[in-house]
């Protein structure tokens, strides 16, 4: 099986994995961060905002069953991609909505849903998600990992207490 990857940032990474863990074709979704200055940053260092490191979710998956395309279009359907200062509950730096991409193809990919979502009248702000060339991602520490499924309740809690269930639920379906 040939397998790629995308590397996506949409506030707290707990809330971004099930999105994609979910549909065929994913091979594995990792929490991790990226985009800043220093490798093999903690999740305390990344959250005293001192690393440059937003969190993210490294995506392996099977283009055979599932397009990058595809996954652009559930990374959208996860975030408000009018606020380019966190998401939710979430604020600053290390919570940005952002789409890293591996390839040119995959800029042209985002770079074209980006405007067509913007076209759209979706949204009434402008769409402030960067795009922004991957740089070197880092695995979060083991208890971030799969955290809606080993934290269920906990997971459940902190996606509606943030506002992220209730704005997707007003905004995307």
């Amino acid at each position: 099986m040939i397998t790629e990857e995308a590397v996506f940032a949409g506030g707290c990474f707990w809330c971004m994995v099930k999105p994609f863990d979910q549909q065929p074709g994913i091979v594995s979704v990792t929490s991790g961060y990226t985009g800043g200055h220093v490798a093999n940053p903690t999740y305390e260092e990344v959250s005293m905002g001192t690393t440059g490191h937003t969190e993210a979710v490294k995506v392996v998956y099977d283009p055979s069953i599932i397009s990058y395309e595809e996954l652009v279009g559930i990374y959208w359907q996860q975030t408000d991609p009018t606020d380019a200062f966190g998401q939710f509950a979430d604020r600053g730096d290390s919570y940005r909505p952002v789409i890293f991409y591996q390839t040119e193809e995959q800029r042209l990919v985002a770079e074209a849903s980006k405007e067509k979502l913007q076209a759209s009248g979706r949204f009434n702000q402008p769409i402030v998600t960067k795009i922004e060339k991957a740089q070197p991602f880092y695995p979060a520490e083991d208890y971030h990992q799969d955290y809606y499924r080993k934290n269920k309740p906990h997971y459940e809690r902190y996606r509606e207490g943030s506002g992220r269930a209730g704005f997707l639920r007003q905004n995307w379906q």
